[in-house]
């Protein structure tokens, strides 16, 4: 399984879920949790996805994710679950 952490900061606004699910599911990228919250108007998101099946690679899928954040107003930004365990460790 490769593991990736997405999350998703920004200004409230309809649809953002959408937007980002969709573009996972359109890329075979399978999300395992999520957890969302909005406060005060700013809307905070975090997805564990599994990205083993993406049909196209996870630096291509990090970009296209930002690009989107950009259109929709918020910021989206993908890492590799091995960023965090490896921080962990130190």
């Amino acid at each position: 399984m490769n593991k990736a952490i997405i999350t998703v900061v920004g200004q409230d606004t309809v649809g953002i879920i959408a937007r980002v699910c969709t573009y996972l599911s359109n890329h075979k990228v399978n999300v395992l949790d999520i957890s969302q919250t909005i406060i005060d108007g700013y809307f905070n998101m975090m997805m564990i996805v599994d990205y083993s099946a993406a049909d196209e690679s996870f630096g291509a899928m990090a970009v296209e994710l930002e690009s989107l954040g950009e259109e929709i107003g918020v910021r989206v930004r993908a890492q590799r679950e091995e960023i965090f365990t490896a921080m962990h460790r130190i």
